[in-house]
């Protein structure tokens, strides 16, 4: 069973015509009652102790002669939970003594709300901040594999290095060359790992500073988004956006000129990290971007010889933290020296080793991002985009 991306263009089949799954079920097949459809909307998604309407999920149920056809078109990015989708969908229908003919599972991601007096682009949906108060905790790495990890559960994904002064998403991604310019005017993401990329990194010499004053900079940042092809003819829908450290003139542009719909904090445990992150924290509720959650990058550290598990950076400071700003703690991640040396090859952990620990890590973390920014308010859709179902 694959998970199937409805397009925008399109009106979702859930709001379009009956399920017809299955054969029986057209066109003698009746709706359920309400108090099903609300079960069945209330089940909670593995691992994220949230309810599908919450994440903006649709759910059509036709029954006939007990059994039933179920299709749920979800507000999140889930290719991973659809093992235990399945299983909660059946033993829904089961304690109504019904049993489960077909199950279909679709995905359609929607434009949040984004800061005041602006609107998402048209080729992106939604923009993701990823933003650290201080560097060395991991945020560049982590970013990556967030975006790796949701494209991985069925998105369409962009990861837009925003470090101006220190560029490392080219090499974490294996990146090298020169991106393509149609028409002298745009230029074409590169691609890599199923996710698309920019940075001013692949537009100059790997070893060439830069060393602009701020307005450069951030005249930069904002060519390099509006002025990439993204998406390819359909919206991204998720564009990963890595911050450089600090709250400076880069985060300063970003929230007053970039349609952002939420913000990541990345930090260790460290008392020093955590301290660092508030301000990220507090620097993005000032500027209005919603704060998604924390995630709390090397948590803990599981010796490769003999198991043993050590918090070098101390522990419990990621939760600490969100329990104090009544933020989600989206996830921690482990220090594995694996996240190191295939961030270093050019092939993240989640790419290069799915099933390993740190890959199931970053996803859930991934899957906990979207659903977050699923709660949020979704953007104004215009009267005439509405009409035609886009």
């Amino acid at each position: 069973m694959a998970l199937t991306r409805i397009p925008h263009s399109s009106t979702p089949a859930s709001f379009a015509e009956p399920v017809v799954s299955c054969h029986f079920l057209a066109p003698r097949g009746h709706s359920v009652p309400q108090n099903l459809q609300l079960r069945l909307q209330s089940i909670t998604l593995p691992g994220l102790d949230v309810p599908l309407e919450q994440t903006g999920a649709r759910v059509r149920v036709v029954e006939q002669e007990g059994r039933a056809a179920v299709e749920i078109t979800l507000g999140i990015p889930a290719a991973g939970l659809e093992v235990s989708l399945r299983e909660a969908v059946v033993a829904v229908l089961e304690e109504q003594g019904l049993t489960l003919a077909k199950l279909v599972l679709q995905q359609r991601i929607d434009a949040h709300a984004v800061q005041p007096n602006l609107s998402p682009l048209p080729n992106i949906r939604n923009i993701i901040a990823i933003g650290s108060g201080k560097g060395g905790v991991g945020k560049s790495t982590t970013a990556v594999n967030l975006a790796l990890a949701l494209a991985a559960e069925g998105a369409r994904v962009g990861v837009l290095d925003a470090d101006i002064y220190g560029p490392s998403i080219p090499a974490m991604l294996g990146l090298s060359g020169r991106p393509d310019s149609p028409d002298g005017k745009t230029i074409e993401p590169m691609r890599a790992h199923g996710v698309e990329a920019m940075s001013i990194g692949l537009l100059v010499e790997q070893d060439t500073p830069m060393i602009w004053r701020g307005p450069m900079a951030t005249s930069a940042l904002t060519q390099l988004l509006e002025q990439t092809r993204w998406g390819d003819g359909e919206a991204l829908d998720y564009l990963i956006v890595d911050l450089p450290p600090g709250t400076g003139d880069i985060q300063l542009t970003l929230s007053q000129k970039i349609p952002v719909a939420g913000a990541v904090i990345v930090t260790t445990p460290q008392e020093i990290a955590t301290l660092d992150a508030r301000k990220a924290l507090k620097m993005f509720e000032k500027v209005e971007v919603p704060v998604l959650g924390l995630v709390e990058n090397m948590a803990v550290h599981v010796c490769s010889n003999c198991g043993h598990a050590e918090h070098v950076f101390g522990s419990g400071g990621g939760e600490r933290m969100a329990a104090q700003y009544g933020v989600p703690l989206l996830g921690s991640l482990p220090l594995d020296v694996s996240i190191r040396e295939q961030g270093d090859a050019g092939t993240p952990i989640v790419a290069a080793a799915p099933d390993s620990a740190a890959a199931r890590a970053y996803r859930a973390a991934a899957r906990a991002l979207a659903a977050e920014l699923a709660k949020r308010p979704r953007a104004a859709v215009p009267i005439a985009a509405s009409l035609l179902g886009e």
